[in-house]
């Protein structure tokens, strides 16, 4: 049986099982492409927590993909809604004076939604460009308020956010810096739990030089880690105290993942700049967006002020983008989904938490939501494990370190949620066996 194909790890490499295919011309994500290049598992339909592949396999979808699919896979509403739109305008621009009504509503009722107070709403392609956005955005700010020096962006070890040129220059993940040199400068890293590395930084640095302080409420990428005890409400204080803007990444927290509608919520955040992406439409459509407070975007924004922030892209407030949007929010509140990832917590926990005493696992991380990682000791052992879970009907997705990702769809079933974690186990044990 083939392997697992890794997307967004950073091996990049399935199993040596995967039967060859004729070579691809697409260029995967994040993977190595000559044992990818023959490798490609084709998904062709979803339904629920379920997808499909071209060959007939049935796979329980343990990421959500990226992620991202949160109201889970096959929601012909979100569909309609798309095709509705594209139907009357597919799109039109938002720059300058324009604008299209999907956009003007989506973005009051993502402000409404949003732990910011009197939020205005920037809205992008997807995560990694409301991170560029925010850089940017952060550094103006400070330069018209009459400090120009503070520019320096902070971030955290084993920190992800995203791969254009700031996310790849503020990566925790080392390897997502590797071999670009200097694309952006002026950044930072401190340690991912401790609050007291920042305010030495602030010290050593001088607050006068930071302009901003990047923070994932629980990190995803880099491996799945809760925030430590009270390290959340420090490191705010710390920026309020600093004069720092407080930026939190909720691109992957966003949209009920942690059984709050925001994580922000659950852990009582309250940014200066919140990002969003994925679960704004569970992946549907590409979108994301940064909802930013009013100390930031009121001297944009005063009568009489004559300042532009010059940023945009193309694609931002796409109208059908936002018409997705506003429909897969229906469905999160229609069904009250948000509160049963609530109620699914502790479900996955109780399914995961006996894999920590398997030999080849470090560590177990869950008790937030419907997140967990399965960190092994040894990296090595991550693609046989995942792609063993394959051959058993679920995806496992790999982390870099050496981290087994889960995060399914919010209607996965209590079922299905022990079905990954027993697939998982039994992958452990098959690997262990030799």
């Amino acid at each position: 049986m083939p392997a697992v194909t890794a997307r967004g790890d950073d091996t990049g490499r399935p199993s040596d099982q995967v039967p060859k295919q004729r070579e691809t011309t697409l260029w995967h994500s994040q993977a190595h492409m000559p044992t990818v290049k023959r490798a490609e598992r084709v998904i062709v339909r979803g339904e629920g927590a379920w997808v499909f592949t071209e060959d007939g396999q049935r796979l329980l979808d343990a990421p959500a993909t990226l992620w991202h699919c949160n109201v889970g896979h096959g929601r012909v509403e979100i569909a309609d809604a798309v095709a509705a739109q594209m139907r009357t305008l597919e799109t039109y621009t938002t720059f300058q004076e324009y604008a299209n009504r999907p956009a003007i509503e989506l973005a009051e009722r993502v402000a409404d939604l949003a732990p910011v107070a009197n939020a205005k709403v920037f809205f992008t392609s997807g995560g990694s460009d409301a991170v560029d956005l925010a850089g940017k955005l952060a550094r103006r700010y400070w330069d018209v308020q009459g400090f120009p020096d503070k520019r320096v962006i902070v971030t955290r070890s084993n920190g992800y956010h995203g791969l254009h040129a700031l996310g790849t220059s503020i990566a925790g993940i080392e390897p997502n810096r590797l071999g670009y040199g200097t694309l952006v400068a002026e950044t930072e890293r401190v340690a991912m739990h401790d609050a007291g590395v920042l305010e030495a930084l602030v010290r050593e640095r001088g607050a006068d030089q930071i302009a901003a302080f990047y923070c994932e409420p629980i990190i995803g990428t880099g491996g799945v880690y809760p925030p430590a005890p009270g390290y959340l409400e420090a490191v705010q204080r710390i920026c309020r105290e600093s004069e720092i803007l407080f930026v939190v990444d909720e691109v992957i927290t966003g949209f009920g993942r942690t059984g709050a509608m925001f994580a922000s919520d659950r852990f009582g955040l309250e940014p200066d700049i919140m990002l969003v992406a994925k679960g704004i439409t569970s992946g549907y459509m590409p979108l994301g967006a940064a909802v930013i407070a009013e100390r930031v975007w009121e001297p944009f924004w005063a009568d009489g002020s004559d300042l532009i922030f010059r940023h945009g892209i193309t694609y931002a407030g796409h109208a059908s983008a936002c018409a997705a949007a506003m429909a897969n929010i229906d469905v999160l509140e229609r069904e009250q989904l948000v509160d049963r990832v609530k109620s699914l917590e502790p479900v996955l926990d109780a399914a995961f938490r006996p894999l920590e005493s398997h030999p080849l696992v470090r560590e177990v991380r869950s008790g937030v939501g419907l997140l967990a990682g399965v960190e092994l000791h040894e990296l090595e052992l991550l693609p046989r494990v995942c792609a063993r879970c394959v051959e058993n009907g679920v995806i496992a997705r790999m982390l870099s370190n050496a981290t087994i990702q889960v995060s399914p769809p919010f209607v996965v079933e209590p079922a299905e949620i022990e079905q990954i974690a027993a697939v998982i186990g039994e992958a452990l044990d098959w690997v262990a066996a030799g």
